[in-house]
């Protein structure tokens, strides 16, 4: 019995990167809760703002796309490991920027190392499922969710403690370094998904080559995951904004609708993955994506805010498994080795620009026929992608299905 062919180490393994998801989103959201304190003590525009968070996902999707050959040549632990030691550096090097200029230099390091990050611990995830022989990534987005939540919660807190933005990042940037180091050890071992430099032709052809890469079927799983990401975009972007300005609802009371869909979503996932075994990705993916629209469609027809909040509710629901499901897919059909980081990569390339495209799209649509029959247009968006959506089938180890 070889170290992967042991379950105690798959389960180690299993639990050390459903913990890196929880650090990733840690440093994500303690970033995005300290921008305003960014903006205010650097004196920058609004303008300047979007524009450091543009080149911040613009450089996680070009970074995306260099991940597959680092997998195969070290390896996808070694690069979670590499990004759990420099994504904290960069997070505390924001709080020494004076300028705009150094934000900008900063958000691009970030959003490097995050986009290498993102996806090598989804390749990771699968790596361990396929180790397993069960699901995994619904347990690891949850964590990231969980993670997310108690970063801005607490992030919250420390400002009106009166700390610092050096003080606050420090901090955060101490609690991953130490989680990092703690986890390694659980991590798969590099050989789980790196090329053989020795093995026989045959078996390094398993390496997915620029066609393989972008196949039809990567492409159209994609394409699906720019729409669910446009679905979800709504709902943490425009939830709020609907209920306040259309539904008449308080400012407290609209904030609830956000509260509804990530709590929600993360509570579904919690349990995704027994459900994902028990009933198979498929089926459940399906499910999901209407029981989302079903919540779309409660959202659009409910004329009472408490309405609108419960169809977000339906929707944080219907849309949790969705995203982890399609990640799950595209990995596994990259077969066993570097070609689901190759295959999660381009995958995350579509997810990201309908989570950097989609808000701005609604805004621009709703401008013109108003934001209740924008978020209308989204049920049957949504209905239609999750019937028509094939996921794609898994491969072997030589890359065969």
């Amino acid at each position: 019995m070889t170290i992967l062919d042991s379950p105690r180490v798959s389960r180690r393994a299993r639990a050390a990167v459903t913990a890196v998801f929880f650090l990733n989103g840690l440093m994500i959201a303690s970033y995005v809760v300290r921008l305003p304190s960014l903006k205010a003590d650097l004196q920058l525009s609004s303008f300047q703002v979007g524009l450091a968070s543009t080149l911040f996902g613009a450089c996680a999707v070009v970074a995306m796309q260099f991940v597959g050959g680092l997998v195969a040549r070290y390896g996808s632990a070694w690069l979670i490991r590499f990004g759990l030691l420099a994504m904290p550096l960069v997070l505390a090097g924001f709080s020494f920027t004076d300028s705009f200029a150094g934000l900008a230099v900063a958000s691009v390091f970030f959003g490097a190392v995050h986009g290498s990050l993102d996806v090598s611990m989804n390749a990771h995830a699968v790596a361990v499922e396929r180790e397993l022989g069960r699901a995994v990534m619904s347990r690891c987005h949850a964590a990231w969710s969980i993670s997310a939540v108690a970063a801005a919660a607490g992030g919250a807190t420390i400002i009106s403690s009166g700390l610092g933005v050096a003080g606050h990042f420090a901090a955060v940037a101490a609690v991953v370094v130490v989680g990092g180091l703690a986890l390694w050890p659980g991590l798969l071992s590099a050989s789980a998904d790196r090329v053989d430099r020795s093995a026989t032709a045959a078996a390094a052809a398993h390496r997915p080559g620029w066609r393989a890469r972008w196949s039809r079927a990567v492409v159209m799983l994609g394409l699906t995951g720019t729409v669910l990401m446009v679905c979800e975009g709504a709902a943490l972007t425009w939830s709020g904004v609907l209920l306040h300005e259309e539904r008449g609802a308080s400012l407290t009371l609209a904030s609830m609708a956000l509260v509804a869909f990530s709590g929600c979503q993360t509570l579904a996932r919690l349990v995704g993955d027994r459900l994902t075994q028990r009933f198979g990705p498929a089926r459940l993916f399906r499910l999901g994506g209407l029981v989302g629209a079903a919540g779309f469609a409660l959202v659009v027809a409910s004329p009472h805010p408490v309405g609108g909040v419960a169809g977000f509710a339906v929707v944080g629901v219907g849309t949790a498994l969705l995203i982890p499901i399609a990640f799950s897919a595209a990995g596994h059909a990259g077969g066993s080795g570097p070609g689901a980081a190759a295959f999660v990569a381009r995958f995350t390339t579509f997810a990201y620009a309908g989570i950097l495209l989609g808000p701005a799209a609604i805004g621009l649509v709703a401008q013109g026929i108003g934001l209740q029959w924008t978020l209308a247009l989204l049920v049957p968006l949504l209905g239609i992608t999750v019937l028509v959506t094939r996921l794609p089938a898994a491969r072997d180890a030589r890359g065969h299905s």
